[in-house]
């Protein structure tokens, strides 16, 4: 079972604005979605079990997300290479951005301490943000089960 990390920020707050590079080459800023539902979704890395289950996960509801009028976010620490060849596996139809300087993670409150088989290491927690079409944060999903989890943030929608 995830466990829930103490998080910084709250529901309806307002979510951090960010700018970074994106798969496929380009670069976006939040501020690009105002007016829309945004996903925005934390993962550790790219290709590792629990990430593919997770993101094949938006992927196989993507049209869903999309009937609903939200955008799919996904976030890790990796390259904008990684990311690309993560998309080109599985065939994700939405936008991984690349947090290389984990700024992105660290407004988010999600970057820290985890313990994985009694070793303890600084890592991305698998979080989730619903982030509303005024900028603020509507639903915050503190434990994530990778292959629940897209079913659960489409019911929020």
């Amino acid at each position: 079972m995830a466990k829930e990390i103490e998080l910084k920020l709250k529901e309806g707050d307002m979510a951090p604005i960010f700018s970074v590079a994106t798969s496929g080459g380009g670069k976006i800023s939040l501020a690009d979605y105002l007016g829309q539902n945004v996903i925005l979704y934390f993962y550790p890395k790219d290709d590792t079990p629990g990430c593919t289950k997770e993101a094949c996960a938006f992927r196989d509801g993507f049209s869903e997300f999309k009937k609903k009028g939200a955008a799919v976010l996904g976030v890790s620490p990796d390259s904008v290479k990684s990311h690309d060849k993560f998309v080109e596996k599985f065939k994700l139809p939405f936008t991984l951005l690349a947090d290389e300087d984990k700024k992105i993670a660290n407004d988010y409150g999600v970057w820290g301490e985890k313990s994985f088989m009694g070793r303890k290491y600084m890592g991305v927690h698998r979080v989730t943000f619903l982030i509303a079409p005024d900028g603020k944060i509507k639903k915050i999903w503190p434990a994530v089960k990778p292959e629940e989890h897209a079913d659960e943030v489409l019911a929020a929608l």
